[in-house]
């Protein structure tokens, strides 16, 4: 029931997670437009590529908007411990400073990632399970449990003065999740009877047609997937996947397997889940020292890189090895996962690399070793039947999904709104409308620094990527005369080009005609100068090798 004050309004926004998969973060806000008191849920990182920006290690949601209004922020909200959405936690809280509310699992996490940065972990509080409830300025906030790929995943119960707001987070509709808390119907329908104003959902597998498996469906298949290997076994999923690391390594033990865990992230994840109670009856573990010793035929080893990813225990072992341990004809690797659009190339480079070798790869083409974690069409159905919203926002989604999840919504009689990252959204009336549309974007942590989408760095590194650089250097004496002629090197571009000279002579000439007969005033000007120095190495390379790299001049003047 609304008992929302006139000319106050309630707001969702997103800062990252909507129009993408990945790097979530959404505020919510209720008050006067323009000095809403504040909440934010998640924090999530998405992953670089060597396409779009090489180099880069991760990249952060930017969050200049919410900085500006710190004193507005009540509380940060984490839904689960998925990167995408814990991620930036120890990146950006220092710029909010709120306090952080997540469960317990959730919270060993991010306890780490703060602690990495020298934080106070008293910025944390564990928070229980649904009835219980946290009070955040006018929010009133619950987790409500929800099965999905890493335990103790919630959706949250937002209850405001102008009414009730549920944020699925990442879910899926499972009865026997293995690990973690089942999806439970009556529970649901206990907190859509007072009536909700906005679902604002999960929209990944929304063009998948079939309903959802259960993680309990796979133990039988790989068991037996296990037992016909003769040689010994690598598994690979995502390390937060914790059920089906249960499954995994259960299917080994049946099959008369040891199990390996290799990779910081796994160790960590088990190692959590195991602290936290979520993880029960997991199989003994080996050493990679003592694994060596045994029969090959004996072993499973759970390891890390099932997205391909160049530093990761799979591509070691498709390189050669990795803690001692050697991958050789007869082998079976098994990925246990979906590859994300975008990792394609990484995977199957190390499945070609696999066969190389002689081992045998199994991948999921068939549907038996893996299930999503995400709702399919058929369960965001059910969510909507069970929810029954006013308005349905879709988000965790690309644009394409979020359009056809409002289509889904709108066919069943229920009111919805694409809303992308910037675009703020009023929940307050008869049906959602944007109201205004914030500057949104991206950062990037390069090493250990953070840096701007538009500081210009990126862009300078796929600049040279692709073109290459040529350093030119000048010396002008105390009489303004140059001293000697302007000499070049050479970084990512041929030696030599169409002449069959070499280019940096080239280049060199060009530029030694030009400062000979360059006039005192365009030698004394900095500006011009650079800017000419630059053109004639552009356009003499364009002559000679058809490309136009990039130039820094260097100029040094005796005085």
């Amino acid at each position: 029931m609304s008992t929302a004050k006139s000319g106050d309004r309630l707001i969702y926004l997103p800062l990252g997670g909507a129009g993408e998969i990945g790097m979530n973060a959404y505020v919510y806000g209720y008050g006067k437009p323009g000095a809403e008191r504040l909440i934010v849920v998640d924090l999530g990182v998405t992953f670089p590529d060597m396409d779009g920006t090489p180099g880069v290690d991760l990249i952060l949601p930017d969050i200049a908007w919410l900085e500006a209004r710190r004193e507005q922020i009540e509380a940060i909200f984490i839904t689960h411990a998925h990167e995408d959405h814990v991620g930036a936690v120890g990146h950006l809280w220092d710029r909010l400073r709120a306090p952080i509310h997540a469960r317990k699992f959730t919270a060993n996490i991010a306890r780490g990632k703060l602690d990495e940065y020298g934080l106070p972990a008293s910025a944390l509080t564990v928070a229980e399970v649904w009835p219980a409830t946290v009070t955040a300025g006018p929010f009133t906030v619950g987790f409500l449990p929800v099965s999905h790929s890493i335990p103790e995943c919630s959706s949250l119960v937002i209850d405001t003065p102008a009414g009730r707001v549920i944020h699925s987070g990442d879910f899926k509709i499972d009865l026997t999740p293995v690990v973690g808390d089942p999806f439970d119907r009556a529970l649901w329908d206990s907190v859509a009877k007072p009536g909700v104003r906005a679902l604002v959902c999960d929209s990944t597998n929304v063009f998948s047609l079939m309903p959802g498996r259960s993680e309990a469906t796979l133990g039988g298949d790989i068991t037996a997937l296990f037992k016909s290997a003769t040689g010994m076994v690598v598994a690979t999923t995502f390390a937060s996947n914790v059920a089906r690391l249960k499954t995994l390594a259960t299917a080994a033990r049946e099959a008369g397997r040891s199990v390996v865990l290799l990779g910081r992230a796994m160790q960590k994840m088990v190692q959590a889940a195991t602290e936290t109670g979520l993880l029960t009856d997991f199989p003994k573990v080996v050493s990679p020292e003592d694994a060596a010793s045994m029969p090959r035929q004996n072993l499973l080893l759970l390891v890390t890189g099932s997205q391909g990813e160049r530093r990761a225990a799979s591509a070691q072992l498709a390189q050669g090895s990795y803690m001692g341990l050697k991958l050789q004809e007869g082998d079976m690797f098994l990925f246990s996962s979906k590859t994300i659009p975008g990792n394609e190339r990484g995977v199957i480079r190390i499945m070609n690399q696999l066969s190389e070798l002689g081992v045998d790869v199994v991948d999921d083409a068939g549907g038996k070793y893996h299930v999503s974690g995400h709702a399919n069409r058929p369960d965001l159905e059910e969510m909507h039947a069970i929810v029954k919203p006013q308005f349905l926002i879709p988000m965790h989604g690309e644009h394409r999904h979020l359009r056809e999840h409002v289509k889904i919504a709108k066919a069943n009689g229920i009111a919805g709104v694409v809303a992308v990252n910037g675009m703020m959204i009023e929940l307050s009336g008869n049906a959602p409308k944007v109201v205004e549309y914030v500057e949104t974007g991206r950062s990037y942590l390069d090493g250990s620094v953070q840096i701007g989408a538009m500081d210009g760095v990126i862009r300078d590194r796929l600049r040279m990527a692709m073109n290459g650089h040529v350093t030119v250097t000048l010396i002008i004496d105390e009489n303004d005369d140059p001293l000697g002629e302007p000499w070049c090197e050479i970084m990512g571009l041929p030696e030599t080009g169409r002449s069959n000279a070499a280019l940096v002579d080239i280049l060199e000439a060009d530029l030694a005609q030009f400062i000979n007969r360059a006039d005192d005033a365009t030698i004394r000007n900095e500006d011009k100068l650079d800017k000419e120095l630059k053109r004639i190495v552009r356009q003499s390379a364009q002559n000679e090798i058809g490309k136009k790299p990039e130039v820094t001049v260097v100029v040094s003047r005796l005085s």
